[in-house]
């Protein structure tokens, strides 16, 4: 059988030299095969003797560019401050787009904060007075605003102190000692806080009393006449009740219990 030539013209010689490629070791390829480059994997940290070193680990390596800090992802790691759009805390900076824009009236400013205001929930001149001056609107800008919301009767103090008190003392149980600290922490005048608390019947805010006392006896009822009265007079106190009407419909409750009650308390 004669031999096939290879592209080079020469003869391969008998079929007892000829072996398959591969059947051939890796000493039979010649320098070609030591000299050849391993593919990267673009793995951070591989060393380019990972022949001689032995197989790759996998997982071990990172990846390069997964290594890259907040601060280096194009400003995603920084929040943009007011100062990066021209803007202050308390206002436009000079020289910036906004400060070029008209200054807004400061009536027009006044009307918003206090409807605002008054569409979260009522308030007293005396609230939104203050509001205003938080804001720095102008004294004369927030007098003219607030005198034209009373004659809109948007802002009615009268109005305020006996919804007030009617709200506070059948919710929550004040007598009219709490609502007048109330009212006048709220900015509402002596005379409006006298009016308003007087509306309130005396034998309504004794009723209301005795109300408390009910729900709040049930959990004194293991412990001393002494300290039960001590503490249902202590509650009724710190809603304004005074301690002769406390006492005397504390005594009742206990003693519609059969419980014996000194008669020099308080």
């Amino acid at each position: 059988m004669d031999a096939v030539p290879d592209s080079s013209g020469d003869p391969q010689g008998s079929s007892a030299d000829w072996t398959p490629w591969f059947a051939r070791s890796e000493s039979d390829s010649g320098t070609a095969g030591e000299n050849a480059e391993a593919p990267s994997h673009g793995w951070a940290g591989d060393s380019g003797d990972d022949g001689a070193s032995g197989p790759r680990t996998k997982g071990r390596g990172r990846r390069s560019g997964k290594g890259r800090s907040r601060d280096n992802r194009g400003g995603r790691g920084q929040r943009s401050t007011g100062t990066d759009r021209g803007w202050l805390p308390d206002g436009p900076d000079e020289g910036s787009p906004a400060a070029a824009a008209p200054q807004a009236d400061p009536e027009a400013v006044a009307r918003a904060i206090c409807l605002r205001l008054l569409t979260m929930a009522p308030k007293t001149r005396a609230q939104l007075a203050e509001a205003l001056r938080k804001r720095d609107v102008p004294d004369e800008a927030a007098q003219t605003v607030l005198d034209r919301f009373s004659e809109l009767g948007l802002i009615n103090d009268e109005a305020f102190a006996e919804a007030w008190v009617d709200s506070r003392h059948h919710g929550r149980g004040l007598a009219r000692r709490a609502l007048a600290a109330e009212l006048r922490h709220r900015g509402v005048d002596s005379e409006t806080v006298n009016e308003a608390v007087e509306r309130l019947d005396p034998d309504q805010e004794a009723e209301t009393a005795r109300r408390l006392v009910d729900r709040k006896l049930a959990s004194t009822r293991n412990l001393d006449s002494q300290t039960r009265t001590r503490r249902l007079a202590g509650m009724l106190a710190r809603k304004g009740y005074p301690s002769g009407l406390a006492f005397r419909v504390i005594k009742e409750a206990l003693e519609q219990e059969g419980v014996e009650v000194e008669e020099d308390y308080p």
